[in-house]
């Protein structure tokens, strides 16, 4: 007899929730993601695919529905489904040459929200956040104290910080710090 054993996902900082001042900072829920290149002639029919348009222009992303597309570089996006959809599945539909790698277990994300949201990730991050320099729909793959992140401005005062899951704990603990340094 041979006992199974079930596994269960769980998520880094997965009670995470704090809200200091007039900035709330929580883990986002499970989402699947997958790290996207592809060269100009396979753009259209992974779009179709997706079901979104993969941004061709820096700093920009799309969104439809639950699904979003974050222009990384020149060929390079991530694409994140937060209803769970199997991104893989879908590009291996494409005939189109590309290389689609599932990121769900590396990436995690924290959903940092409020009025003074931009400036607490700015006590952490060197680029300029205000809303006339990073509107609404902006991403960049920049650095978050020592680690490498994704900001996505996804409303006015809500901003989407993905990290590996590795570096979660100390993404998570700066931000907490952040904002109780910035927020009096």
């Amino acid at each position: 007899m041979v006992d199974t054993i079930e596994a269960t996902r769980t998520q880094p900082n997965a009670s995470f929730r704090r809200v200091q001042g007039s900035v709330s900072i929580e883990q986002a829920a499970f989402a699947s993601r997958i790290s996207l290149r592809a060269k100009e002639d396979a753009v259209g029919p992974l779009s179709t695919a997706l079901g979104l348009v993969l941004p061709t222009r820096p700093k920009t992303s799309s969104v439809s529905g639950l699904r979003s597309a974050l222009w990384l570089g020149p060929d390079e996006w991530l694409v994140i489904d937060q209803s769970g959809g199997d991104l893989m599945a879908v590009c291996a539909t494409v005939d189109a040459i590309h290389s689609s790698a599932d990121i769900s277990h590396r990436n995690t994300a924290f959903i940092v929200s409020g009025e003074d949201a931009a400036d607490v990730l700015n006590a952490g991050c060197p680029q300029d956040l205000s809303l006339a320099a990073f509107p609404v729909g902006a991403v960049s793959r920049t650095l978050f104290g020592k680690a490498e992140v994704v900001i996505f401005r996804v409303t006015e005062d809500t901003f989407r910080l993905e990290c590996w899951r590795s570096f979660a704990e100390y993404v998570g603990g700066l931000v907490r710090e952040a904002a109780s340094e910035v927020i009096f």
